[in-house]
């Protein structure tokens, strides 16, 4: 007897795994890689001038972090196998990573950093299935507190955008700049409460548009640098040598990337709420392979830890874009502008109180993102406004007084300097005391 063929099922894809037609996703795409490639762009910029390196070898770090953004972005997206949670989150590198790489590579050299990546990832990778088990301990007063952390500790991070990075410039903090990063969110703003839902998805990328248009003549958008950037360079594999494995500075990065996991779990469930799914335990174990994947690859290709990106999730939020193809778009985009710098210079050259403003906008909705999860939580138990009291005592006192912990041991200060990090593990711990969730 012969076997019909199954049927096709005729039921819709909901809404993350539905692809957009091609005109929709490629501005979707660039929509993201806009809101993002800021914060690709100056991690390796940060760790470089911390290091002290010379302007061209900067100049490969951040095109290597953009395109190993843009291969994680793309892991996580679609998936391969076991790793990535094919959910619409952006990958790239943290700015917890900055200090520990820079004091790192100032005592071994970029070599000690990559290799210190490798480890991390590779053990992010193994460790994966465990963390993901710690689900259990993290209810919505959890989730919602970190979640909430992580949207209003960057916050502040608009600022240099916005007023500049030289207090002695003329132009510091001036009204036109104030007053651009305020027209580019009333735009936003305008573009969400009038514009037709098909036009109020792309409010972003049209405020970064107009904001760069507007901000030409002002003089507060410099393409210079275009004319100056190469249209192709190849990111070479241990462009700096071989990586070099020391337990100086791999013990420094897993207890980073430690942070990253929490962080990323965060992300990863505040997506998963925002699309109306339920992210369990293997979606989260994927998740964090593709961060382990991401970091490692990161290693060899002379990038830095990688983790979800909260801006993006804050994109998601607000324009309803689910379609986790849209963000692989993104990923794609990232890849192409990584190997072509003069692309790569476009985007940087967008005008900082522009891209503040969006930053604000980003930042913003990621924190109300959290506030929403945690009202899911009795907020009328005084125990829980305990937990939510402290952990953002403990998460934005670094953001405030960055040199706070400056005097105690070096190993607990990428941790504690970190108010994602220490917000994070004092929501964890406080529910696990006051509340005693263990199911």
């Amino acid at each position: 007897m012969r076997l019909r063929p199954r049927p096709r099922s005729t039921a819709p894809p909901d809404a993350v795994d539905t692809v957009p037609p091609l005109r929709q996703m490629l501005p979707l795409g660039l929509q993201h890689v806009l809101v993002a490639y800021s914060g690709m762009a100056t991690v390796p910029l940060l760790i470089g001038l911390g290091i002290g390196l010379p302007t061209e070898q900067i100049a490969m770090l951040v095109s290597a972090n953009v395109l190993v953004s843009g291969v994680a972005t793309l892991l996580q997206a679609l998936g391969v196998l076991n790793v990535g949670a094919r959910l619409p989150i952006v990958m790239g590198s943290t700015f917890t990573g900055i200090t520990p790489a820079i004091l790192v590579g100032k005592d071994g050299g970029l070599p000690a950093v990559f290799g210190a990546t490798i480890v991390a990832g590779l053990l992010t990778w193994v460790v994966a299935p465990w963390f993901s088990r710690l689900m259990r301990f993290f209810p919505p007063i959890v989730t919602g507190t970190i979640i909430a952390i992580i949207g209003f500790s960057l916050l502040p991070s608009t600022s240099k955008l916005i007023a500049g990075t030289d207090p002695t410039a003329v132009d510091f903090a001036s009204p036109t700049r104030l007053l651009m990063a305020l027209g580019t969110i009333l735009l936003v703003v305008l573009l969400e409460a009038f514009a037709p839902a098909a036009v109020a998805r792309f409010a972003i990328l049209i405020a970064l548009v107009l904001g760069t248009l507007v901000a030409l003549p002002l003089g507060l958008a410099d393409f210079s640098a275009v004319g100056e950037a190469a249209w192709f360079g190849a990111v070479q594999p241990f462009a700096f040598g071989l990586p070099e494995f020391t337990v100086a500075a791999i013990l420094p990065m897993i207890i980073i990337q430690l942070v990253n996991m929490v962080e990323s779990t965060g992300d990863t469930l505040a997506v998963g709420q925002i699309a109306g799914r339920d992210v369990g335990r293997d979606d989260l174990a994927r998740a964090l392979r593709a961060d382990g994947v991401g970091t490692a690859f990161a290693g060899v290709f002379n990038s830095f830890t990688i983790v979800t990106f909260g801006e993006n999730v804050g994109l998601v939020s607000m324009t309803r874009v689910l379609s986790r193809f849209v963000v692989a778009t993104a990923g794609a985009l990232l890849v192409v502008i990584g190997l072509l710098p003069k692309l790569g210079a476009v985007v940087a050259s967008l005008p900082g109180p522009v891209l503040g403003g969006v930053g604000v906008v980003m930042f913003g909705t990621v924190g109300a993102i959290g506030v929403k999860i945690m009202a899911q939580a009795d907020l009328g138990n005084p125990r829980n406004i305990l937990i939510v009291a402290i952990s953002f005592g403990f998460g934005l006192l670094p953001v405030g007084a960055p040199e706070f912990y400056a005097n105690l041991p070096g190993v607990l200060q990428p941790v504690l300097s970190s108010g994602i990090a220490a917000g994070g593990i004092a929501a964890f711990l406080l529910n696990l005391v006051l509340n005693r969730r263990t199911s």
